[in-house]
C-alpha cells in the first residue's frame, strides 16, 4: 500500500511538473492531415456511422503513460483498431491522440491506428506541445475530407491546452443524384478542471462554427454531463440548435460507469437511427458509436 501511494505521488509530481513546463512553439506546425492519393468523393451510405472514443494517450488502463512501453503503447492502440474495425464508422473522432512523443512511446498515435484499420484520410489537431509530449484531437475517415481545420482554444494554465479539429464530407444516403449534401463533423475535447474554462472554450466553438453553411456533427470529450441548466454541452446545444440523444439518462455513462462524458451532437437535419456506448475498456472512457439519418425534410 505505500509503494502504491509513493507511486501515485511520483506520477502526480511528474505530470504537474510537465504541465508546469508546457510551452507552445509557435512555429511547430499545429495539424497533420494525412490524405493519402484519396481524391475528393461523394460517401454514398444510406446511414452516416460514426464512433467518438478518448484514446488516452494509447495507455489503456495503466495510471499514466509514463509507465507504459513503446510495446504496450502498440498492443493497447491495437485494440482500439479491433474496436474501430469492428464498428463499421466511416468517420471517428479521437481524443488525447498523440504525435510522436517521449511519455507515450515515440511515435504517432493516429498514423499507427490509421494504418491499422485502413482509415486513408486523417485530420491531427496538435493542441498540446511541450518538450516531452504533442498530442490533440484527431478525425479519421474512409472518405476525404475538404475544408480541414485545426483549432487550438486559448492556453488553460496550468492545464494542458485542448482544441478541435474539423473537416466536411459530402454524403448521399440516396440514388438521386441531387441528394448529396456537405456535412461537417468536429473532434473536440474541452477541459477537465473547471467548468468556467469549459464554457469558454464552447465560446470559441461557436463563435468558428456558427457561420458554417452545412449541418454539423460535434463529437468528443466534452468534460462535461447534462445534469445543470448552464452545463457546457446544452450551452453548445442551444447556441448551435443541436440536439443529444437521449441527454438526461445515465444509460450511456462514459466514464467509470457513472458519468456521461462524451458526446455526440448533431443539427436538426440529421436524426439518430441508433446510439451506444461500447463495453470495450480500452482507456478510462468509453467508445460512442452512432448511426445517423438525414431527417425526412431534409
Amino acid at each position: 500500500m505505500k509503494l502504491l501511494k509513493k507511486t501515485i505521488l511520483s506520477l502526480c509530481v511528474i505530470t504537474a511538473v510537465f504541465v508546469l513546463i508546457i510551452t507552445i512553439d509557435p512555429a511547430q506546425s499545429e495539424a497533420r492531415y494525412r490524405t493519402s492519393d484519396l481524391p475528393l468523393a461523394i460517401l454514398e451510405a444510406g446511414t452516416l456511422e460514426l464512433l467518438t472514443l478518448n484514446v488516452a494517450h494509447g495507455r489503456g488502463t495503466a495510471l499514466n503513460q509514463i509507465l507504459v512501453s513503446a510495446a504496450q503503447h502498440r498492443e493497447n492502440l491495437e485494440e482500439i483498431a479491433l474496436i474501430l474495425l469492428a464498428s463499421g464508422a466511416q468517420v471517428v473522432a479521437l481524443q488525447e491522440a498523440d504525435a510522436p512523443s517521449l511519455w507515450s512511446g515515440k511515435f504517432d498515435h493516429v498514423e499507427y491506428l490509421a494504418r491499422a484499420t485502413g482509415y486513408r484520410f486523417s485530420a491531427h489537431g496538435y493542441h498540446a506541445t511541450a518538450w516531452p509530449f504533442t498530442y490533440g484531437a484527431a478525425l479519421m475517415s474512409k472518405s476525404r475530407m475538404s475544408d480541414t481545420r485545426s483549432h487550438r482554444f486559448r492556453p488553460t494554465w496550468p492545464t494542458a491546452t485542448k482544441g478541435y479539429v474539423r473537416g466536411t464530407i459530402k454524403w448521399r444516403n440516396g440514388e438521386d443524384e441531387n441528394s448529396a449534401a456537405s456535412v461537417t463533423l468536429v473532434s473536440v475535447h474541452l477541459d477537465f478542471s473547471r467548468e468556467e474554462v469549459r464554457k469558454a472554450q464552447i465560446e470559441e466553438l461557436v463563435d468558428d462554427l456558427s457561420a458554417l453553411p452545412t449541418p454539423l456533427i460535434i463529437m468528443g470529450d466534452f468534460n462535461a454531463d447534462w445534469s445543470s441548466n448552464d452545463s457546457p454541452v446544452r450551452q453548445l446545444a442551444n447556441a448551435m440548435g443541436l440536439r443529444a440523444f437521449r441527454p438526461t439518462t445515465q444509460e450511456f455513462s462514459t466514464y467509470k460507469g457513472v458519468k456521461r462524458l462524451d458526446w455526440i451532437l448533431i443539427s436538426d437535419e440529421l436524426k439518430f437511427i441508433d446510439y451506444a456506448v461500447l463495453p470495450n475498456i480500452v482507456s478510462d472512457h468509453l467508445a460512442v458509436v452512432a448511426k445517423i439519418g438525414w431527417e425526412a425534410h431534409h
